[in-house]
């Protein structure tokens, strides 16, 4: 460029020695704008936009691995920025010192602050099990018991809880009846409001689940396919995720179950009427979706575990949860070529993960 420009002026310079050449026309005289003119904005760039496109898919996944300690390839995953953090399940917790070393590692090992999560809902589901609470839903003092167990997840790295659990139980023979605060809509919108409110208070990031409700289902959906009727969801099922909106919840968990009055066709966690229409558009949510694990036995009938993971991202979620093994690499390689293949893919991709982002950023 500087000597294209040198040329530029030394024909500038030849001409204008020449007595032979005529002047030019004048150049026209540049004309201010007018006061009221209003100059046309330079974009301001968004942070997502830093992000190649391999970083960009890699916010769409949370993988799992086995062990006390963090192997070298997902160190190296997170390093890449090829996924967004880590769940970790009672095989990989074995004392504080051990979980607080692991998460350490974690950390180092990613250029944002990964999602470090777990289940931690209370009584036997909860993965650390030294942690509060102690007891199940139904038996906490919601906002107090999800203050005392986040302030001890934080001080041991966990950073993004997979609890409460939303679900409204219509009768007692439902699949989750022991895990939900209770069977009565509005206790349930006052004790999940209160945990997604002491989770914060606690510093650590909650997630409502299992959207839009499982409290009909009769067969968990991690142990097998399960269709509620009834024309759920109701109002009374989508009680408690209004009261977690409200109260600004970080992440909402998709469901793996059929309502075939919203989506005869498809499961929650791959309907885009469930995930865009309702909870997005109708309910307003503007956080992160995440899907339960596209490993479950629900999930399996829907098809290869590459399909799944596509559809689950053009349905609405922002995160792909993997937990089997091997699973993390298929998924990232299918949402690659999907967002290579396709611009409206690209572009769903680039919005899920700048939320995403945005939440790694809000994470202590």
């Amino acid at each position: 460029m500087l000597a294209a420009a040198a040329a530029a002026f030394a024909g500038g310079a030849a001409l204008g020695a020449g007595g032979d050449e005529q002047p030019g026309p004048a150049a026209p005289r540049a004309v201010a704008p007018a006061p009221d003119a209003t100059p046309t904005p330079t974009p301001t760039p968004e942070p997502i936009d830093e992000l190649s496109l391999r970083e960009q898919v890699g916010k769409l996944v949370v993988l799992r691995f086995e062990g006390t300690e963090v192997p070298t390839y997902v160190r190296r995953v997170l390093r890449r920025g090829w996924a967004a953090g880590a769940i970790l399940f009672k095989v990989n917790v074995q004392s504080p010192e051990q979980l607080r070393r692991m998460t350490r590692v974690l950390r180092r090992s990613a250029r944002f602050t990964p999602i470090i999560c777990t289940d931690q809902e209370g009584g036997d589901i909860r993965n650390v099990a030294w942690a509060p609470p102690a007891a199940g839903q139904a038996r906490q003092a919601a906002g107090r018991d999800a203050r005392a167990a986040a302030r001890e997840l934080r001080r041991l790295g966990i950073n993004v809880t997979l609890a409460p659990v939303a679900d409204v139980p219509t009768h007692p023979g439902t699949a989750l009846a022991g895990r939900a605060f209770s069977s009565d809509p509005a206790a349930a919108a006052r004790a999940t409001k209160a945990a997604v409110a002491g989770w914060r208070a606690g510093g650590v990031a909650a997630t409502a689940k299992h959207f839009p409700g499982l409290g009909g289902a009769t067969t968990n959906t991690d142990f097998g396919s399960a269709t509620i009727g009834d024309g759920a969801p109701t109002d009374a099922d989508l009680a408690p995720f209004e009261a977690a909106i409200e109260a600004r919840v970080p992440l909402i968990m998709s469901a793996h179950a059929r309502y075939p009055r919203l989506d005869a066709r498809r499961i929650a966690s791959q309907s885009p009427a469930i995930l865009k229409d309702l909870l997005r558009d109708q309910l307003g949510y503007r956080g992160v979706v995440i899907t339960d694990s596209i490993e479950a036995k629900a999930v399996k009938p829907t098809g290869e575990l590459e399909a799944v993971a596509v559809r689950s991202i053009r349905a609405g979620n922002d995160i792909v949860l993997t937990t089997g093994q091997g699973s993390w690499i298929r998924t990232y390689r299918a949402l690659l070529a999907e967002a290579r293949r396709s611009p409206s893919f690209r572009k769903q991709v680039r919005e899920s993960a700048a939320r995403v982002l945005a939440l790694q950023e809000s994470l202590r």
